[in-house]
């Protein structure tokens, strides 16, 4: 079964993909996709310094992400140009890896744990879609703490992102992950539960 986990920044999500995994899930993380494919010496970051510059290109070869992250978020145009270059590729490994585990595991449940699957219009690609929701006000708070941000730039993250209310009106499940973590276990468990019924 393939299943689409997403959620706004900061809701939680990497914690409910690591409480799946550990309830037999396999997970195929776009964030460590995204991270590999702009590793040193990947086409994709040549391109990202062509389009937009080598000062975006760490001294040791890698992508600057804070410097990159702070440059896009309010300038939704370079945004798209960022994303209509690495996306494609981030796609085409996310499909990759889903369908290898698939075939080697046709019983199993395949969590694609994708930030932005409604923004990036994935959401036909699951069986199931899995919402990690935290109230807008949460999310800002845990938001500005991770990251050490203002409250400007936290809202400007957020505002790049599909609101947190509609993922969570369009998902098939979701997950309160506004709690204790013993909650958000118990959920997690019902939602395991409700998937291996299917």
């Amino acid at each position: 079964m393939r299943i689409g986990l997403t959620g706004g920044i900061a809701t939680g999500k990497s914690t409910v993909s690591r409480l799946l995994e550990a309830r037999g899930a396999t997970i195929v993380d776009a964030d460590v996709i995204a991270r590999d494919v702009m590793n040193p010496g990947q086409p994709l970051l040549a391109a990202v310094a062509n389009r937009f510059g080598p000062e975006f290109i760490l001294p040791e070869g890698g992508l600057d992400r804070r410097r990159m992250a702070e440059h896009i978020f309010n300038r939704p145009e370079e945004r798209q140009a960022l994303n209509a270059i690495v996306h494609p590729a981030i796609r085409a490994e996310i499909r990759r890896q889903v369908e290898e585990y698939e075939a080697a595991h046709p019983e199993g449940i395949v969590v694609a744990d994708i930030p932005l699957l409604y923004e990036s219009g994935l959401e036909d690609l699951y069986e199931q879609i899995v919402v990690v929701y935290v109230p807008r006000e949460i999310q800002l708070n845990r938001l500005m703490l991770r990251d050490q941000l203002s409250m400007e730039q936290a809202e400007g993250r957020l505002n790049a992102q599909l609101d947190i209310e509609d993922k969570k009106r369009r998902a098939d499940h979701v997950i309160d992950n506004t709690g204790t973590p013993e909650e958000t276990e118990r959920q997690v468990d019902r939602l395991m539960e409700s998937l291996r019924a299917r």
